[in-house]
């Protein structure tokens, strides 16, 4: 269970700095913000591209599985940030996105 949850977690951090470091740079491409902006942004992604080499699994099946997570968190922001509510077939994609990183991620082999 240790495992499941410390897994979860990176995904979660990768998804926060990949989401991150892109809406900076979007912040500095399409609403003018500052050069500092742009490399907070390209640091974040550095990050981002750094933290699933602390997972366990494969490259293939981290990344196939962070995507279902990447889905799930962009909604999230998506609500939090820019105030756009998730209707009720995005709640259903990412649902099964989630099932979907579950299965891949952590079903016995």
């Amino acid at each position: 269970m240790v495992s499941i949850l410390k897994s979860l977690a990176f995904f979660i951090l990768a998804g926060i700095c990949e989401i991150g470091g892109g809406y900076f740079i979007w912040q500095y491409m399409k609403n003018d913000k500052g050069l500092g902006m742009f490399l907070l942004g390209a640091v974040t992604l550095i990050v981002y591209g750094i933290i699933p080499t602390f997972q366990e699994a494969s490259f293939g099946r981290v990344y196939a599985a962070y995507g279902g997570i990447f889905i799930v968190l962009s909604l999230l922001w998506g609500y939090w940030v820019d105030q756009v509510t998730p209707d009720r077939f995005d709640i259903i994609g990412g649902a099964i996105a989630l099932i979907g990183v579950m299965i891949i991620m952590f079903y016995p082999r």
